[in-house]
């Protein structure tokens, strides 16, 4: 093999390995997700549908035109008797008509139903434009909560390769002290074993990586389909104060908007029933064209006639049985629930901001404690490693001082993403999850 193929291999082998080795950052996932999850996708379709709706050709403001035309043949057997006294019989007698025609409705008062209705309209957009907000918001959270599960499975097989890599050593380093007779065939057995268990738990990671990998393309659409690692450092970044948050989500928390916009809905409701009490006035109008071929029994033998027609109706309608009452009745009943589920949930916000601040606020100081304790933990295994390599502690206390490093990476793991995932529920339950840098 010549030394360029070598080194030819070499470097598609090197470039296939960065492929592979690809990070998809906190910023582009979301935009994957935003542009590529099907449950954004399906809000995103809601939200036109809504925009269409407050159209004016969906108002009722606009007159309809609709057009006609018919023909009709006749073959009729006749008799007439004139005013003369005079007679006539036909057999077989034909005769046709024609006519055509444009006709115009346009509503001038409904009562200020259209009125209503079209700013019923308006805030139905605005509200199924907060719950397509809703729907992101969740799927960012659904997004990080799979990208952080990612990264904590990622760091910790960095961890476990770590410790495995420790173990191997001093499997070499046993092996070399049996053959020169310093230490007995046990300690040899100790790190193969220790060896071993070290290997599963790195088959099992790397397959809770895949598998949470899988979960991850999923929130993002299957629109990533190469392999790729993520970002496994963060920054907590909540600077704003309890107090500041809490106003905030009184005013900016995204179910709470909802409900708003429910009582604003359930309000035109209202006024919408009460505009069946009044009367509706419309404008009618047509143009018509006209034209009849009589029999010979007629006086006149073909007739022709266009023209236009307009005209004014009003319609009234006194009473409904009291339908009309029952249906204002029900809209304001539906009015006073909407304001008690606003004033529960104002409670709910309250009850869930407080939970959600303790726990990042209880997570955070956890996260922290377990950074010193790594501290502790890697000064303990490098003070018992120098002692293990000069024999001055044995191979089980080795693996206690190499357990507990690893046990305080996988804690600090697991508690660094809780942390965060706890941070990004606050600035949901604030209304400022879409407002902050991932």
């Amino acid at each position: 093999m010549s030394t360029n193929y070598k080194l030819f291999t070499l470097f598609l082998m090197c470039f296939v390995s960065i492929q592979a080795q690809e990070v998809l950052t906190r910023e582009q996932a979301v935009s994957l997700a935003l542009e590529n999850n099907y449950g954004v996708k399906i809000a995103k379709n809601a939200v036109a549908i809504a925009e269409n709706n407050t159209d004016i050709l969906n108002t009722g403001f606009l007159p309809t035109v609709t057009g006609g035309a018919d023909a009709t043949y006749n073959l009729d057997n006749a008799e007439a008797e004139f005013s003369d006294g005079s007679t006539t019989s036909l057999n077989g007698a034909e005769s046709s008509r024609y006519s055509a025609n444009v006709n115009l409705n346009y509503t001038l008062f409904d009562g200020l139903g259209r009125r209503y209705n079209y700013k019923r309209l308006k805030e139905q957009y605005q509200l199924s434009e907060l719950q397509a907000r809703e729907t992101i918001e969740n799927t960012i959270l659904q997004l990080f909560t799979v990208y952080f599960n990612v990264a904590q499975l990622s760091d910790n097989l960095n961890a476990l390769e770590e410790t495995l890599s420790n173990t191997k050593d001093r499997l070499v380093r046993a092996e070399y002290q049996f053959e020169y007779g310093q230490n007995t065939k046990l300690e040899v057995l100790n790190a193969e074993v220790d060896i071993n268990s070290d290997s599963i738990n790195i088959i099992n990671t790397k397959q809770d990586l895949k598998i949470a990998k899988r979960d991850l393309k999923l929130v993002l659409g299957e629109s990533f389909t190469t392999d790729f690692n993520v970002e496994t450092e963060v920054e907590f970044t909540l600077q704003f104060q309890k107090d500041s948050l809490f106003e905030k989500a009184k005013s900016r928390n995204v179910v709470l908007l909802q409900t708003e916009k429910n009582i604003a809905i359930s309000e035109l409701d209202i006024d919408s029933g009460k505009s069946a009490y009044l009367p509706t006035i419309g404008l009618v109008g047509s143009y018509g064209w006209n034209k009849s071929n009589n029999n010979a029994a007629s006086f006149v033998a073909v007739s022709t006639n266009t023209g236009l027609s307009g005209g004014l109706n009003l319609s009234w309608n006194l009473f409904d049985g009291g339908a009309t009452i029952t249906r204002v009745k029900n809209a304001k009943i539906t009015l006073e629930t909407q304001k008690l589920e606003k004033e529960n949930m104002l409670l709910s916000i309250e009850r869930d901001f407080n939970n959600a601040w303790e726990n990042y606020l209880n997570k955070l100081e956890i996260y922290n404690i377990q950074e010193k304790n790594i501290q502790t933990a890697q000064n303990n295994f490098d003070r018992t490693q120098e002692k293990f390599n000069i024999g001055q502690v044995n191979s089980i206390e080795f693996r206690q001082a190499q357990l507990n490093l690893l046990n305080a990476e996988l804690s600090r793991n697991q508690a660094k993403f809780s942390a965060k995932l706890s941070e990004l529920e606050v600035l949901q339950i604030s209304g400022e999850l879409l407002n902050v840098q991932f």
